[in-house]
């Protein structure tokens, strides 16, 4: 059997695999996950990635999870075009300096903004009170100030000319946030 992806769209991780692997034509089976059914605990999945988590590649008999490793291995395997990983190494240094900040920065921050404004009151039914949203919109913009500030500065991209994985991981994140 040929790569596989588990992926749910309505994760920013996985749009970010999903796209990444159209754009560049890699040959996949796409296997959804769905994450509001609760798909990703089941045994099965859990045969894929013990995390429990998506995305995962399932290649053979090799498995892996996390986004930005699959988004890496991808790049290698495939031999993307060199402005998504790029081989210079101050080049792929930015890349992955964005990569690291934003997981814990920027994600988290966009995540709990999508939760607070999408997930609870639309899904469970549940109103998150004013404070706390101001708060996390605050945190938001402290997020987004430091994102254009350090990273994107005056440029298009954010590690030089050319788009890399870390402007895709971007830009599938910050969707999380708009209305």
């Amino acid at each position: 059997m040929g790569l596989e992806l588990y992926l749910d769209l309505l994760s920013q991780p996985c749009r970010a695999v999903y796209i990444f692997a159209k754009k560049n034509g890699i040959p996949f089976e796409l296997r959804t996950v769905d994450l509001l059914k609760g798909q990703h605990h089941s045994d099965d999945f859990a045969q894929v990635n013990p995390l429990k988590k998506v995305p995962a590649l399932k290649d053979g008999d090799f498995t892996l999870a996390e986004s930005v490793a699959i988004l890496l291995y991808l790049s290698r395997k495939y031999e993307t075009p060199d402005h998504w990983y790029p081989q210079d190494l101050q080049a792929r240094a930015r890349v992955d300096e964005y990569l690291a900040w934003q997981h814990t920065a920027l994600r988290t921050s966009c995540t709990r903004t999508l939760w607070q404004k999408m997930m609870f009151p639309v899904f469970l039914g549940q109103q998150v009170p004013p404070e706390t949203l101001a708060s996390t919109l605050a945190e938001l913009d402290r997020c987004l100030q430091l994102f254009e500030d350090k990273f994107l500065k005056d440029q298009d991209f954010l590690a030089g000319s050319h788009i890399s994985v870390a402007d895709l991981v971007a830009i599938t994140e910050l969707m999380h946030t708009l209305p």
